[in-house]
């Protein structure tokens, strides 16, 4: 067939129309996919080698048209079409009369050049051939074809039936119609679809698989236990899965491909895969699908962990610690009174100390309201408000610390600040009272060496707002006592939070791993790859994020994600952990969030 035969689709009127679609490989996202497609009314034609997988496909379709049958979300008769509409072959041949071909066999280039060009000797010319890849590039593939320009990239996100994101990736080759096509398809399906350029990840997975990155190496370094990061990652960010659970589900074998050609194009050893990853993947021990990978599963493709070698053991939270009834709190802010709230409702005694007692008790005032709140949505009695505002004693100094038990300090984010109360502390406080710092970002070890008892000094990073957040990092130093330690871990537990354990590094384990995928998405718009909106979008809708991250860059504020990067730079000397020139920029012009009015975006005035 000549040149003279192809349409021109960069000038084609309007989007092609995709009414059947052929989808090879029929995998896990093949066969979602296919789903997808049939239930929104197109003719499926899925392909796949083994017959077995084919055979699958079909009864995973069945099974699922059956539950959403009885769900009453579609009728009987719905779904006998639904299944008419998927057809299963074990040859390339059948995709002759597709509209549109979606490639989704393993991230193995060889493979996916094969079975394009077997595509280009049996469909039409203006037949679109896009590819599922997350990791090879688009381009390459397009080059290596017949016709560059009908081959793109369209990245579902598994499970592809529930997850609304659509990544449609262009090449510099891509008809324009091609990709307008694919998009209003996508529409059709329920999707919302992103338009994004030809680079390793595209928006969601080039965020996420950095983070995923420094998750695993974290836990090789023996920072933290696995079990630690994940619940870290969920309970401090509200995300639907721990780092490690998540590599899991994806395949280790599968994440390492991804980062290699990450890597390969942005040289970002953030980017580099881990040791562990390779590791892991070359002994087969690849995740879920394999029954073994970071953590230990029932059965190959089972979601159910079941205790392995690495699991921690149960232990008496508080056998080996001191005996806490009393607690001081120091700090005004938001974040004292949330933490003095905690404590309060848990049964302590709370010594609230400001710079002066009217500052206390408008703390206390705040408290006050809080605990309102609760009463007026029903999560409390007005007897237990009651109970807990009469445990808390507002104070102008920390003089009334002299028989706590465990002083918590909970001041500005300013070392010298801290060193100057912690000696004060030292002075005030009893003989063996635990002195814990609140600090996200500064050495914990410094302000125990403002002491002359190191030994007592621990971190109690809670996070914010206090009442309503269930973790607390627990940062020991090299100097802290193991007694102090374990009194911590059971006070967490008799306040209702969970500790997990880390060392005493800048950004311990939520801002270590949370900060770096901030900054990363700042780059990802200072290079023009893709707008605020589109990021936002496809975290939230791709990576099941609750905000995305120019929202939460927004609500935390510029400034303090500045000064955080700028200590996890200082700490790491990793050039990729630079902050973003455009978050620097924005801080010097003072546009610092939602608390200024305007930072990634604006917002009204209060």
């Amino acid at each position: 067939m000549g040149p003279q035969s192809t349409p021109d689709l960069s000038t084609e009127a309007s989007p092609l129309s995709l009414s059947t679609v052929a989808v090879v490989g029929l995998g896990t996202m093949g066969t979602g996919i296919a789903e997808v497609l049939t239930r929104a009314g197109r003719e499926v034609i899925g392909i796949d080698t083994d017959e077995a997988a084919a055979r699958h496909a079909v009864t995973a379709l069945e099974t699922a048209t059956a539950r959403a049958v009885r769900r009453e979300r579609i009728t009987e008769r719905e779904r006998q079409d639904i299944l008419a509409r998927f057809r299963t072959f074990t040859d390339l041949q059948a995709a002759a009369d597709a509209d549109l071909v979606i490639e989704v066999v393993p991230e193995d280039y060889e493979l996916k050049r094969q079975v394009f060009a077997g595509l280009d000797a049996v469909v039409r010319p203006d037949t679109i051939l896009a590819t599922g890849t997350n990791a090879l590039s688009v381009t390459r593939l397009a080059a290596d074809s017949q016709r560059p320009e009908r081959v793109l990239g369209v990245h579902f996100f598994n499970p592809a039936p529930a997850m609304k994101l659509v990544e449609v990736v262009s090449s510099v080759l891509t008809a324009p119609t091609a990709v307008a096509a694919v998009t209003e398809l996508a529409h059709a399906l329920g999707k919302d679809p992103i338009a994004v350029g030809d680079r390793p990840g595209f928006v969601a997975d080039g965020l996420l698989f950095g983070y995923l990155n420094q998750a695993a190496a974290m836990y090789e370094s023996k920072y933290a236990t696995r079990e630690d990061i994940d619940a870290a990652m969920r309970l401090g960010c509200g995300l639907p899965m721990g780092p490690l659970a998540l590599l899991d589900l994806i395949g280790v074998d599968t994440a390492r491909t991804v980062l290699e050609a990450m890597y390969a194009e942005s040289q970002d050893r953030l980017h580099a895969p881990a040791p562990i990853l390779g590791q892991l993947a070359e002994a087969g021990l690849t995740g879920r699908k394999a029954g073994r990978g970071f953590y230990t599963y029932d059965a190959p493709g089972s979601a159910t962990v079941v205790p392995d070698a690495e699991s921690p053991a149960d232990a008496d939270e508080l056998a080996g610690g001191r005996t806490v009834t009393g607690v001081g709190v120091a700090g005004s802010g938001t974040m004292a009174s949330g933490i003095a709230e905690v404590f309060a409702k848990a049964g302590y005694k709370v010594v609230l100390a400001a710079r002066s007692l009217e500052k206390a008790e408008k703390a206390k005032a705040r408290i006050a309201k809080s605990l309102g709140r609760s009463v007026d949505k029903g999560r409390m009695s007005a007897e237990a408000r009651d109970t807990a505002l009469a445990a808390i004693t507002p104070a102008g100094s920390l003089d009334a610390f002299a028989d706590v038990d465990l002083a918590v300090e909970a001041v500005a984010e300013d070392l010298a600040v801290k060193q100057e109360l912690f000696t004060t502390l030292d002075k005030v406080c009893k003989p063996g009272a635990v002195l814990a710092t609140t600090t996200s970002s500064l050495p914990v070890v410094a302000c125990a060496r403002a002491t002359s008892r190191p030994e007592d000094v621990i971190g109690m990073h809670f996070f914010n707002p206090a009442p309503a957040m269930k973790l607390v990092e627990v940062v020991r130093t090299v100097l802290t006592a193991d007694d102090v330690h374990a009194t911590v871990r059971a006070v967490c537990a008799k306040v209702r939070k969970h500790p997990v354990d880390c060392g005493d590094r800048a950004g311990f384990i939520v801002n270590a791993l949370l900060f770096p995928y901030l900054n990363n998405a700042i780059k990802m718009v200072e290079e023009h790859y893709a707008s605020l909106d589109d990021i936002d979008a496809a975290m939230k809708l791709g990576g099941g994020y609750p905000m995305g991250p120019f929202e939460l860059l927004d609500v935390v504020g510029l400034d303090v994600s500045l000064a955080i990067e700028k200590v996890l730079h200082a700490e790491f000397r990793d050039p990729g952990l630079a902050p973003a020139p455009l978050l620097e920029h924005l801080v010097a012009a003072g546009c610092l969030g939602r608390k200024t009015g305007r930072g990634f975006r604006e917002y009204a005035r209060r």
